[in-house]
């Protein structure tokens, strides 16, 4: 199931996505319209018990957020996790963590956190960072929602923990990444994380098989899948979840494909007025420009 979180008449709602129609329907609980996604994520019986409105209405009627607005806490990320963006930006010049050209693929997942601040809906503004950085870049990322919590879980049973997928865009200030040598802040400024435009369940998704795009100004820039992740999603889980205990609604962002900024030479930096588009088999476009 597609479901989008969305403003109408004031009031919060989470509706069914219909793609081709570009329309949306409310779902009602116990005849109630739902407000929110993440009660649905942690209570699996909740969603089984919807019903959907009948009728519709236009995305372009309705208020586009992001599927979860402000997520409970940070967004866990993982860096480095394509092979050949892996080696691309060992290159660049702006791998402040490498000390080896060994160093270039990594032996174990590389995690770093977005706060939920970051967070914007399909559509709203990326912010240029006018006077704080010159180095913007994008990164085009398939997304993990979390629905069954836990410590410890194993690879073999990651799966299980896995509620549905989204789509974000790591926008990143690669200045800051390199000069304080780490990458929370540079990746944490305000609206850096476009996320959506909407949640899919995973019984929808072949995640092992997805085509990851990003388009900037009409130019493809990123054209990857998923099979070419160096840490697979259960990987990622048991990583993380070894000693952090997730949470029903916790995001996990994968890592991004080659194709990035500062993949070109000279880098191609991100300027005012610039369009991201972002595409994940399955999971919609996710759109914003920056301003």
């Amino acid at each position: 199931m597609k479901l989008a979180t969305y403003r109408y008449q004031d009031a919060l709602r989470v509706g069914q996505w219909d793609e081709r129609t570009q329309t949306v329907r409310g779902l009602l609980l116990d005849g109630s319209p739902v407000a929110e996604l993440v009660p649905l994520i942690v209570d699996a019986d909740r969603l089984s018990r919807c019903t959907v409105a009948g009728h519709s209405l236009p995305i372009a009627g309705v208020e586009l957020l992001a599927p979860i607005p402000r997520p409970a806490r940070n967004i866990f990320c993982v860096g480095k996790n394509y092979m050949n963006h892996a080696r691309e930006f060992s290159r660049s010049g702006f791998d402040a963590g490498q000390s080896a050209p060994a160093d270039a693929i990594p032996d174990c997942p590389i995690v770093f956190t977005k706060p939920p601040e970051t967070v914007i809906p399909h559509g709203h503004p990326v912010w240029s960072g006018a006077g704080v950085t010159d180095g913007l870049d994008y990164e085009v990322e398939l997304a993990v929602i979390i629905g069954k919590g836990g410590r410890g879980i194993r690879k073999v049973d990651a799966m299980k923990h896995v509620w549905g997928y989204t789509i974000i865009n790591d926008v990143t200030a690669r200045d800051w990444q390199k000069k304080h040598k780490q990458w929370f802040l540079g990746k944490s400024f305000d609206t850096f994380c476009p996320m959506g435009p909407v949640a899919v369940t995973a019984d929808e998704i072949d995640v092992a098989n997805l085509d990851v795009k990003c388009w900037i100004n009409g130019e493809l820039r990123q054209n990857a899948n998923t099979r070419d992740l160096i840490f697979d999603v259960p990987t990622i889980i048991e990583t993380i979840a070894a000693g952090i205990t997730l949470y029903p609604g916790d995001i996990i962002a994968t890592g991004t494909p080659e194709g990035v900024g500062i993949g070109f030479n000279p880098p191609k930096f991100l300027r005012t007025g610039d369009r991201m588009a972002l595409e994940i088999t399955g999971l919609g476009r996710l759109e914003n420009q920056i301003q």
